[in-house]
């Protein structure tokens, strides 16, 4: 049986396991939110099956479009030190560890479900010069991760990641503290639901103590507020989800119901006749709609008619007024739903991105400090005397402006004055790429000098020369 006592491995990993539990129905709730499977929007009790395809084709996904927005805006390209001088070591472990791509897996996975993870530890194969292990960081998932925080400092105090081993078919669990790894496992086999009472698990090996001193385990959150758990981006409008996928329902039942002229007929005596099949009385329908078709009655107050169809741009405007409502208050440039906008210029799509930018720069500013967490922790691991936390995270410009608008800047910046090196980098180059250019430049600028041709001999005698040499005689 697993120990009580507060503060040991076994008491955080079932007290961060409950919590893990807990939240994953939220998880599941905004993973499928993200993923456009929404909750299907509720007709009358008499009607539910009859319209359930019209239910599963009503739901349109905007949830992905407002988490993924950002996403294509944060693009951290590397770390320098206080100076701006490019980290060789950090530069080495970023490709190593493919951060180039897995940092979008962490971004996305923290803007759709509220907080992604990263994890440092041993790398099983590569080595460092100095022989210790390289640095392996691995994206992770709030479905097996979860961390908490110390109240008193804020920073984080322990961490676990459980998984189920589908081939061993048992749950596993890491709990992770700021000077050693716990590992457990289920004591029994059993489905991919993880128990955690503390009858269920055991101890998995001995303990291992790391030097890392802090948690290796760091996590990625959308814009925390204090004393609040965070929230996916799309948080504060998943009711105009739900209200868009209700009135692309009711749209699409006049659509198709009430959309079209419907005929009727007073005054006409129906004939009726017996269902061979059934034994019921039917009756016969000789107005059948057609091209060709003409429908004549012999009675003598017969009337025909039609019904007008119903409207459906009142469906429409409601339809682009909520949208509207969740561009705006998530943020979201209006671009992305582009109706009105037609030939908008440059400027027109600065003003609409303010909000996005201010917006995008949070994340910047989180997921900055995350990195430079993880960075420190690389170091200790790697064994090299290193202090990331005073170190900087560059980020590609969030505006995406055209390169001409930037080649145009930095021609008129370097009028002024500005460094090569600076304008490299307001120009959006890796730190490494800004040290090849100015090194490059500084090559050229030395070649170019050694081109030249030698200054030209004076031809004549200077005049005070002339007159020194007449005193001496």
């Amino acid at each position: 049986m697993l120990s009580d006592e507060a503060d040991s491995p076994d008491w955080w990993l079932l007290r961060l396991g409950r919590r893990m539990r807990d939240r994953q129905q939220h998880l599941d709730f905004w993973w499928d939110m993200y993923r456009g499977q929404h909750r299907l929007p509720e007709l009358p009790a008499n009607a539910r099956e009859a319209f359930r395809e019209f239910q599963r084709k009503s739901r349109t996904n905007f949830m992905g479009t407002v988490a993924n927005a950002p996403v294509h805006r944060l693009r951290a390209l590397g770390i320098t030190d206080a100076d701006g001088n490019p980290d060789d070591d950090a530069a080495r472990w970023w490709q190593l560890n493919r951060l180039d791509s897995r940092q979008k897996q962490v971004y996305r996975v923290a803007l759709s479900q509220s907080v992604g993870y990263m994890i440092v530890g041993p790398h099983p194969t590569r080595t460092e010069e100095n022989g210790a292990p390289s640095p392996l960081i691995t994206a992770e998932t709030p479905s097996e991760c979860i961390t908490e925080g110390d109240p008193a400092t804020g920073e984080r105090r322990a961490g676990l990641k459980a998984w189920y081993d589908d081939v061993a078919r048992v749950g596993r669990a890491t709990v992770y503290l700021p000077d050693r790894l716990v590992r457990y496992k289920t004591k029994q086999r059993g489905p991919g639901r993880l128990p955690w009472g503390r009858q269920a698990w055991e101890h998995d090996g001995d303990e291992q103590p790391h030097d890392l001193g802090a948690l290796p385990m760091v996590d990625f959150p959308c814009r925390p507020d204090l004393g609040e758990d965070p929230m996916p981006e799309f948080a504060g409008v998943i009711d105009i989800q739900d209200r868009l996928n209700l009135g692309v329902l009711n749209r699409m039942t006049a659509g198709r119901y009430a959309a079209f002229r419907q005929k009727y007929v007073t005054g006409h005596k129906f004939r009726k006749r017996v269902d061979p099949m059934t034994g019921l009385e039917v009756v016969e329908q000789p107005f059948v709609p057609s091209p060709s078709a003409v429908w004549a009655s012999e009675g003598e107050n017969v009337k025909f008619g039609q019904l007008d169809a119903t409207d459906l741009s009142g469906f429409l405007k409601e339809h682009e007024a909520d949208i509207r409502n969740l561009l705006l208050i998530s943020n979201t440039p209006s671009y992305y739903f582009a109706t009105d906008l037609v030939n908008i210029s440059a400027d027109t799509v600065q003003a609409l991105d303010v909000l996005h930018l201010a917006k995008v720069g949070e994340h910047q500013a989180f997921f900055g400090e995350a990195l430079e967490d993880v960075f420190t922790l690389c170091a200790r691991q790697a064994g090299v005397e290193r202090d990331f936390t005073e170190a900087e995270v560059r980020w590609a410009d969030a505006r995406q402006l055209n390169p001409a608008v930037l080649a145009d800047a930095a021609v008129k910046k370097k009028g002024i004055g500005y460094p090569l090196t600076i304008l490299a980098e307001d120009m959006g180059e890796s730190p490494q790429r800004v040290r090849r250019i100015a090194s490059g430049a500084a090559a050229d600028a030395l070649l170019g000098a050694s081109l030249l041709p030698p200054a030209p001999q004076p031809t004549g005698t200077p005049p005070a020369a002339a007159a020194g040499t007449g005193d001496a005689a």
